[in-house]
């Protein structure tokens, strides 16, 4: 989260008012993240102190927005911890605010955890397999908007400020990705809404008797309709690796994977193409990174990403590819 549009207190004071959800108490920007403005809004109501946050979208359009929001409305409607976000008394949930689509969500309890346990992957595991079964009867689509053929729009745009060595790297990845995407296998791949971007920090746990609950997930705005597999990929290569090198860690994707499966077990294609998938997930993070890096935008407060994290992610992924039951099991 950064912010590019700044927000007075007097326009979140209305847009709340408006909303039903008491006189704003406190307004602050969030510094994490690179995408869109986000803002932490208090507010009092009935005696009671509430928190939520104020996004402003510098991408995305009204339109797009109906599919991120209205799914967030829906899985929370179905018991899934997210950000549920606030309608009008008309009902909608896309507001304008500085002439950006707004929108107003809850905050989420707890706090994001840096250095995950087996115990935070389980649970992390088993939520994920809970969204994807959750979002099946979900009546929108959109596609992934950040996934193979956006790959290939921007990589000849980044290719120009990258080594000989990475490009060698990232181009032989995209042909290996493009490939793969015409075999039956990937085709048949179970699908539907996916969260696509849930690392550490999109996650929060709170504490329920001395132990890490998990309280909720969060920043769906690059959800979209792709495989659940995908969707796997990009958590493992995140929760699970060591995050300097990128090696895998046998014992965090054990629970992780085990935990997953036991909600919703994996079909055979699915098991046989994971490691693709963890490939697929390390290019698409990379792209992004290298993309924001080389092509930025001016914010007030920002904080880009390392583009090397994921380049080391890749190398280890397509280098020292794991089998299925080599990624499931402790050792």
């Amino acid at each position: 989260m950064a912010v590019y549009t700044e927000v007075s207190e007097p326009e979140a004071r209305t847009l709340l008012r408006g909303l039903g959800l008491g006189e704003l108490t406190d307004l602050r920007p969030c510094a994490g993240g690179i995408e869109n403005t986000n803002y932490f809004a208090s507010t009092e109501r009935a005696g009671q102190a509430h928190d939520y946050v104020l996004t402003l979208f510098e991408r995305l359009t009204f339109e797009q927005l109906q599919f991120y929001l209205r799914l967030m409305k829906h899985l929370a409607q179905r018991g899934i911890a997210v950000p549920e976000p606030h309608a009008n008394a008309s009902g909608a949930l896309v507001f304008e605010v500085k002439g950006k689509p707004a929108a107003v969500v809850d905050k989420l309890r707890g706090k994001s955890e840096a250095n995950p346990t087996g115990v935070h992957c389980a649970q992390v595991g088993a939520r994920l397999a809970q969204l994807h079964l959750a979002g099946q009867d979900f009546e929108l689509t959109q596609p992934n908007l950040r996934a193979l053929p956006w790959w290939n729009e921007v990589v000849p745009v980044v290719l120009p400020h990258l080594s000989d060595s990475q490009k060698e790297l990232i181009q032989s990845e995209l042909t290996y990705q493009n490939s793969l995407a015409t075999q039956p296998g990937y085709a048949a791949l179970p699908r539907g809404p996916i969260h696509a971007d849930l690392f550490r920090d999109n996650v929060m746990f709170d504490t329920l008797h001395g132990q890490p609950t998990l309280s909720g997930f969060f920043d769906f705005y690059f959800a979209g309709v792709d495989s659940f597999v995908f969707d796997l990929a990009v958590c493992l290569n995140d929760w699970c690796i060591d995050p300097t090198t990128g090696v895998h860690h046998a014992q965090r994707a054990h629970a992780f994977i085990a935990a997953y499966n036991a909600v919703r077990p994996l079909q055979d294609n699915e098991r046989d193409l994971l490691p693709a998938m963890l490939r697929a997930a390390a290019l698409r993070f990379w792209v992004s990174r290298l993309w924001d890096f080389y092509l930025p935008r001016a914010a007030s407060v920002l904080q880009a990403h390392d583009p090397a994290h994921f380049e080391r992610v890749l190398q280890q992924r397509a280098h020292h590819p794991l089998t299925f039951d080599q990624l499931a099991r402790t050792a």
